[in-house]
């Protein structure tokens, strides 16, 4: 065995076993059940048998569009019911007033990691609109915090691909300087052209080798067909495992027949689903996606941003959230919300090197709760950090390395 950094020693798994987890360069290098004869090692730290689960997956957030610190930014209503095109105008207005992009996404970056998540997915605008002046500012900021949080980004073109000029080839370029996968949004309502924008989305996707994250607002039976089609091209593409459409609202807003032969066409071209059990709006049904086999992971989406006021950060707390609005009260339902935060969204993601074994990046959190359930439920504070095994933040606030 490599030389040991750090033992962490009596750490409660969500199993309830108690475990010695060796760190060495960054890496788990073992775990052996407490009490077993321990591998010598640098340093030992004692967590008394506290619960520690992996580092939270952040699945779906937007790090150039939150005021998160910014100065207080008054929600302007809709006029008419929910509309995109009238949000994405909200939010032009709102940005141009707003502070650099690159304090507001490092206040929400931090906000997030102090709270345990140490991984994350997020779409930042590349369009018409704004040009490749977003993407470049996230990247820069990516950079400075890759050795604190993994940031996977969307090339995310929200004024639409097709209405939206040049935008098909800003992100080819997007992908070409970075961007770790592409993105689309409500091919129907927003561009008019389904087969066009997907496209555009999986032309990329081929040419680059990347994946794909669509947003799907659209509602009803014009959801479900989308759906459809994007499930269609996953398959002719064999990109099983490597398709994902978020918010995917109309699961949410049909008869359950539907759902059911919706969920076993998403089951069947490999495609993930996030949701983030938004507000009022209808939301795919959690239990019967995940029964049918689909992957379904969560994310914060929106922070103090022009499309809500809500959001902290807290992985643990839109667990909390997914779980409730679901209908989730026994341990086993408890147990599927925090697995959508944790398990599942690595799953989403493709991350081939998290969890608790050995081999895996060891990124981990403590928690004040006897189980899961119950940290689920409580959402308890007083959280340390691990971050390829170092401490990263204590009680939500982040430690300068």
């Amino acid at each position: 065995m490599s030389q040991i950094d750090t033992l962490f020693a009596r750490a409660k798994f969500a199993d309830g076993s108690l475990n010695d987890i060796a760190v060495s360069n960054g890496r788990i290098a073992s775990i052996s059940s407490a009490g077993s004869e321990r591998p010598a090692a640098t340093e030992t730290i004692d967590l008394g048998g506290t619960l520690v689960v992996p580092g939270f997956v952040e699945g779906h957030i937007h790090l150039d569009t939150s005021f998160y610190g910014d100065a207080w930014k008054p929600h302007k209503p809709y006029t008419n019911g929910f509309n995109v095109h009238e949000r994405v105008a909200f939010q032009a207005q709102n940005m141009a007033e707003a502070a650099p992009m690159d304090v507001r996404a490092r206040n929400q970056l931090e906000l997030c990691l102090a709270h345990g998540s140490t991984r994350m997915r997020s779409h930042v605008m590349v369009d018409g609109s704004v040009g490749l002046k977003s993407f470049e500012t996230i990247l820069a900021v990516r950079e400075a915090y890759k050795d604190v949080i993994d940031i996977q980004l969307v090339a995310f073109p929200q004024s639409g691909i097709l209405k939206s000029p040049g935008t098909p080839d800003l992100l080819d370029q997007a992908v070409a300087m970075g961007a770790d996968l592409i993105g689309g949004v409500d091919p129907a309502s927003l561009d008019r052209d389904v087969e066009k924008h997907l496209d555009v989305v999986f032309g990329v996707a081929g040419r680059r080798g990347v994946d794909v994250d669509i947003h799907l607002h659209d509602p009803g039976m014009l959801g479900i067909f989308e759906i459809e089609q994007i499930a269609a091209r996953t398959r002719a593409l064999s990109m099983a495992g490597h398709v994902a459409i978020s918010h995917a609202y109309a699961l949410g807003g049909v008869p359950d027949d539907v759902v059911k032969r919706t969920a076993d066409t998403l089951a069947a071209a490999g495609i993930a689903i996030m949701t983030n059990a938004p507000g009022s709006r209808p939301f795919p049904p959690v239990g019967l996606l995940r029964q049918t086999g689909v992957t379904v992971f969560g994310g914060n989406d929106n922070i103090r941003d022009s499309w809500w006021p809500y959001g902290d950060g807290d992985m643990l707390r839109r667990a909390n959230m997914i779980g409730y609005r679901s209908g989730f009260n026994t341990d086993d339902d408890l147990a599927i919300a925090f697995d959508m935060v944790t398990y599942a969204g690595a799953k989403a993601l493709g991350l081939n090197d998290y969890g608790l074994r050995a081999g895996a990046k060891a990124d981990f959190v403590t928690l004040n709760a006897e189980h899961v359930p119950e940290a689920v439920v409580a959402v308890p504070t007083g959280r340390s950090v691990f971050r390829s095994g170092k401490l990263v933040a204590r009680d939500g606030r982040l430690i300068r390395l």
